[in-house]
């Protein structure tokens, strides 16, 4: 019996049609079909009358046999995989003698189902069944079966060892082999095995080419594919409709659309929806969506009947807010079609909505699907985080979780990414922890997607762990790590995470080097900066990309020519390099040079985009140059901005600064959507004008709307109390800060408050708050302390605020200036000298005063006793006689007490009258028509003198006087300012 199954003389049934038999136009057909053609042609030498004959002259054993055999027979054609392996096991054991007559049939349909239902374990056991029954000694049928089986399966290496030990092999076993290897990934191994055939000259055959085919386009080797298009136009089968499908989506995805469209053109028959599925997608994949749609009408006008992939195909092309109408009217055209109720194209569907940003309907069609698979969940999932929706994403999450559909990598990478951009630590730690319930946490994606998550939420500790716990790591974790630590200003142990990568001899790419620039640019480093500048150089490593962080960091290190030079030579300037060298005028102080710039991008194709509009708008606040300001937002609203978030917060602050408070006002009350940064603009706005009774009032709307303030937003509220004297308000909202919001004061917290108290003469009180103190008291609080003492004469508190302010050795110039005027109004001549003399030791020069302001859209800055200016002569003919009018008709008289010089009192009084403020004031009297109001910017805060000038001037001038100080703002009219001689 052993010999003649060995021999495989005894022949009885064929396979049955359900083993070979399949209606898909998928490659799996060909092999399947393959598979049967050669059990008949090449596993029974014989003629195919002689094999009709031999059939039929087979006893039927379905009478004659045991009740078991007729079991397995009924099982194999229910095609149920479990109930037809017990019962050959059962008939195995029970008969062995009718098992020599079922087995090769049974299988071979066995391992079919197998293959299908992916049933590696069944499949294996068959395999041992067979070794046992010595069945596949000379049975390249079922050798090829089995490799088949495995490569499906996805055990690629047992596949490769049945295919290894087969002494024949077929063209079946070739194609089985090959398509193993193409579907378990190893498609450079699925190339070598066509080679091998070539040179060992095994007859191709039609089933061979899509398969080399589908491997050439996913390696991009389009010379490869064309000689393989050769080879089969050679062999007869170049016209074969899935051979020139096959053909189409290799020449596409090797990026030869035009070699696609041309095989496509050239088919005489185009019936075959495939082909146009093909086409149509690969235009659609390729990013050319109108031509792909182009094709979807054609296909329709043509009359070939659409199917699920071609819908879904079409949509994809229509994954773009332009195209979005025609992703409708496909929508509907599918409902007409009853095609909605397949998975795939209902996920399209989502998909489509999503990518245009309407997540509404997309949330419609999802909730409408009737069956959900993994891939529905997942593009919902994706749509939510893409369009910012954080919050929905993770409740459709716990959704998924709760539903029969298990989460897969995929999920929990978006709910990762989700609790990183939303802030939202306890989130993402939950996704973490079944990350690793589920033993994903290994993955190197989602360990990448953690180290980020972690960083986002400002959580170091736990970012260097998800990190370090990772198997294995590539560049982008590397480069995410660094990343990680340079927006949490880690800035030391990102530097030595970049010394390991060079160590361990990385290839560094431009997105790291980006990384390490951010960290040089947060140590404030040029040195640093210009040596990793000098690497991408020698590297060659530059792109736009990099080449615009570069002009970044140089603005955030304050060195404006080389930032300059690496803008100007920039070949491709994109947005984000304009931006980013506007964004560096701006840090730097040179908000004139910034406006400049902007209005040289309003002139190229490239459209600015909010990021540059916020730039702008900050240059043109610190100006206050109002005409600037009114120009950028008409560009705005021109160009259909949408006036939420950044651009609306600085838009208020811009109207804020400029001193019209009013149209701050306006822009506020219209936003529908205020997020926390609006509301605390607002609250800054108006302590900057003095309003500070209208800034706790806003807290309390914020807070009613459940709005949670962060600590920018109490240090806005602490100004607005401190230049409004709430003295009361100010120290209840310092408690709400720590009780109620569980925020730690910054030193700028503390420094309000002691200003507060200081401007309120309560210097006893301030003093005792510094001492007790949890922390160390910074400059700004000794600063504020000794500013409150020279306003109030307080020598004793002032001298042990001026003693502490030296020992901390500050590098602001404005400390030691203040301590200086201090000696100076109590006429410690000596001690003065002495505080000057350390100031230039250091390094360190007093900051000149500056004014400046708008006049017929153009800023003309003053410093003190400047002359430069071309009309300086009636400037100051014009100081002169505003000065005598004053002095008349005002009672205006110099307080040469505020001058902090050694000199004579004459002398005191031209220092008083070339102050840059009265100069910016001549000037604007000279060129603005009578009775309109002035807008003056000085740099630092305008001293008394000054200050009591010009309350007489607006009386005397009959104009309002709006003059911005480094304080605060001042609206001078009939003789008062709104401070209230409070700032």
């Amino acid at each position: 019996m052993r010999s003649l199954f060995r021999c495989g003389a005894l022949h009885l049934l064929p396979c049955t049609t359900h083993s070979t038999m399949h209606t898909s136009i998928s490659p799996h057909f060909h092999l399947n079909a393959s598979l049967a053609f050669h059990h008949h042609h090449h596993h029974r030498p014989i003629s195919q009358k002689l094999l009709i004959t031999s059939v039929a002259t087979v006893p039927n054993f379905s009478l004659n046999t045991p009740s078991s055999s007729l079991t397995l027979r009924y099982t194999l054609k229910r095609g149920s995989l479990k109930e037809a392996f017990q019962s050959l096991k059962t008939l195995f054991f029970t008969d062995p003698l009718a098992i020599q007559f079922y087995l090769e049939e049974a299988c071979a349909v066995l391992l079919d189902l197998s293959a299908n239902e992916k049933a590696l374990l069944q499949g294996q056991q068959f395999h041992a069944l067979l070794v046992k029954a010595c069945a596949l000694d000379c049975s390249v049928f079922l050798g090829t079966k089995l490799v088949h089986m495995y490569g499906k399966c996805g055990s690629f290496l047992d596949a490769h060892k049945v295919f290894d030990r087969m002494p024949d092999r077929t063209i079946f076993t070739w194609n089985a082999m090959i398509g193993a290897s193409v579907s378990n990934g190893n498609y450079v191994g699925a190339l070598e095995l066509y080679k091998e055939m070539r040179v060992l000259g095994v007859s191709l055959d039609a089933y061979t080419f899509p398969l080399v085919l589908k491997a050439c386009g996913v390696l991009n080797e389009h010379r490869l594919g064309e000689e393989i298009h050769g080879v089969a136009f050679k062999f007869g089968y170049g016209a074969a409709v899935f051979v020139c499908n096959a053909l189409i989506a290799m020449y596409a995805r090797c990026c030869d659309l035009d070699g696609a469209g041309m095989l496509f053109d050239s088919m005489k028959e185009k019936e075959d929806p495939v082909s146009w599925n093909s086409i149509i997608s690969s235009h659609a994949a390729a990013g050319l969506c109108l031509e792909a749609l182009s094709l979807f009408r054609r296909m329709l006008e043509a009359g070939v009947s659409s199917n699920t992939y071609t819908f879904v195909a079409a949509l994809q092309a229509c994954e773009n807010p332009s195209f979005l109408d025609l992703g409708m009217e496909i929508h509907a055209f599918i409902l007409k079609s009853n095609d909605l109720a397949h998975v795939y194209v209902a996920n399209a569907l989502v998909a489509m909505y999503a990518k245009c940003g309407k997540m509404g309907d997309a949330e419609r069609v999802f909730k409408a699907m009737l069956c959900k698979d993994c891939i529905s969940w997942n593009t919902l999932l994706s749509g939510l985080v893409q369009n910012d929706l954080y919050s929905d994403a993770l409740k459709y999450f716990r959704d998924m979780q709760n539903s029969c559909q298990k989460p897969d990598q995929v999920s929990v990478l978006n709910m990762i990414a989700a609790s990183g951009r939303s802030g939202n630590l306890l989130n993402g730690m939950e996704v973490h922890a079944y990350a690793i319930r589920h033993g994903m946490d290994s993955d190197l994606q989602i360990g990448n997607t953690l180290i980020d998550m972690y960083a986002k939420c400002c959580c170091v500790n736990y970012m260097s762990h998800a990190f370090e716990n990772m198997p294995v790591k590539d560049l982008i974790s590397w480069t995410t790590i660094i990343a990680g630590c340079a927006q949490n200003e880690c800035h030391l142990r990102a530097l030595n995470l970049f010394r390991k990568v060079q160590l361990e001899g990385t290839n560094i790419d431009p997105m790291m080097v980006g990384s390490i620039l951010q960290v040089f640019g947060g140590l404030k480093s040029q040195n640093f900066v210009k040596e990793i500048h000098g690497y991408v150089l020698k590297r060659d490593l530059t792109d736009t990309l990099l080449q615009n962080t570069i002009v970044n960091v140089y603005g955030e290190v304050g060195n404006v020519d080389y930032a300059r030079c690496v803008f100007e030579s920039i070949e491709s300037k994109d947005v984000v390099s304009w931006t980013s060298m506007i964004t560096c005028y701006v840090h730097n102080g040179l908000s004139t040079e910034a406006l400049e710039l902007f209005y040289s991008l309003k002139e190229t194709k490239i459209q600015p985009d909010s990021i540059a509009v916020v730039s702008v708008l900050s240059a043109a606040a610190t100006l206050s140059s109002l005409k600037k300001g009114k120009e950028i937002h008409g560009f705005v609203i021109r160009k259909g901005f949408f006036l939420e978030g950044p651009v609306a917060s600085s838009l208020v602050d811009m109207y804020a600064r400029c001193g019209i408070l009013e149209n701050s006002r306006k822009i506020f009350n219209s936003i529908q959507r205020k997020d926390l940064i609006l509301w605390t603009s607002m609250i800054n706005a108006n302590g900057m004008h003095g309003r500070g009774n209208e800034a706790v009032d806003l807290f309390k709307k914020m807070t009613a709307e459940n709005v949670i303030p962060d600590h920018i937003t109490f240090l806005a509220l602490l100004y607005a109390c401190s230049h409004s004297g709430l003295i009361a308000e100010g120290k209840r909202l310092f408690e709400i800060m720590k009780n109620e919001y569980h925020l730690e004061p910054w030193p700028e917290h503390y420094a309000c408050l002691v200003d507060l108290l200081g401007r309120s003469n309560s210097l006893e009180e301030a003093y005792q708050f510094v001492r007790n103190m949890p922390i160390k008291p910074s400059a700004e609080v000794w600063c504020s302390l000794l500013g409150a003492c020279r306003i109030h004469s307080n020598k004793e508190i002032g001298e042990v605020a001026a003693k502490n302010l030296l020992q901390l050795d500050t590098e602001n110039s404005g400390n030691y200036v203040l301590i200086s005027n201090v000696f100076a109004a109590d006429g410690r001549w000596n001690d003065v000298e002495e505080v000057r003399s350390r100031m230039k030791g250091n390094g360190l020069k007093k900051k000149p005063g500056c004014s400046w302001v708008e006049v017929e859209n153009n800023i003309h800055t003053f410093m003190a006793r400047d002359k430069s200016h071309p009309q300086s002569d009636d400037i100051y003919m014009k100081l002169a006689q505003l000065t005598k009018l004053l002095e008349e008709k005002g009672g205006y008289r110099a307080q040469t007490k505020f001058v902090f010089h050694n000199v004579s009192e004459e002398e005191k009084t031209q220092m008083l009258h070339g102050h840059s403020e009265r100069l910016a004031l001549s000037y604007a009297l000279l060129a603005t028509p009578k009775g309109t109001p002035i807008r003056i910017t000085k740099n630092l805060r305008v001293c008394d003198d000054c200050h009591n000038f010009f309350k007489i001037a607006s009386e005397v001038s009959q104009r309002a006087l709006i003059v911005r100080d480094a304080n605060r703002f001042h609206h001078f009219e009939r003789g008062h300012c709104s401070c209230g001689d409070f700032w």
